[in-house]
């Protein structure tokens, strides 16, 4: 049972699912969406408030504006893509506190949740800040 107590808490350090990025996103948390597709994927569509630096690009100088202090969320298309596991890598690498979001933006959408860009989804929950 350890070892699975283990394996579990240490899954869920590395990963979020939707519905964890969408209420960190509202509850004001110190978290980014961050889109490691390329800059027509991102156009096209993408999560409220994420930014795009896809992950071929990603280096010191495409990120020395960034802060490190917060949570970078890695996406990209879905299951079928792995932009986002390398997007989380080369983060890493960087020194960025760096969690993968399961499923991508089809899962987001899945779960409900709007989207914006040139062919987002407006009509599903919206990421709103209380503050």
């Amino acid at each position: 049972m350890e070892d699975q107590i283990k394996f579990y808490a240490h899954k869920l350090a590395f990963e979020m699912d939707p519905s964890d990025l969408f209420d960190a996103l509202n509850n004001g948390e110190k978290v980014m969406a961050l889109d490691a597709r390329k800059a027509f994927g991102f156009e096209a569509e993408h999560i409220p408030g994420a930014i795009n630096i896809p992950h071929r690009e990603m280096t010191e100088d495409t990120t020395k504006h960034l802060d490190k202090d917060i949570l970078y969320v890695t996406y990209c298309d879905g299951i079928g893509c792995n932009a986002s596991t390398k997007g989380a890598l080369n983060m890493t690498k960087l020194g960025f506190k760096v969690k993968e979001l399961i499923g991508g933006i089809e899962w987001w959408k899945f779960d409900g949740y709007s989207t914006e860009g040139s062919k987002g989804n407006k009509t599903g929950l919206k990421i709103e800040c209380a503050c």
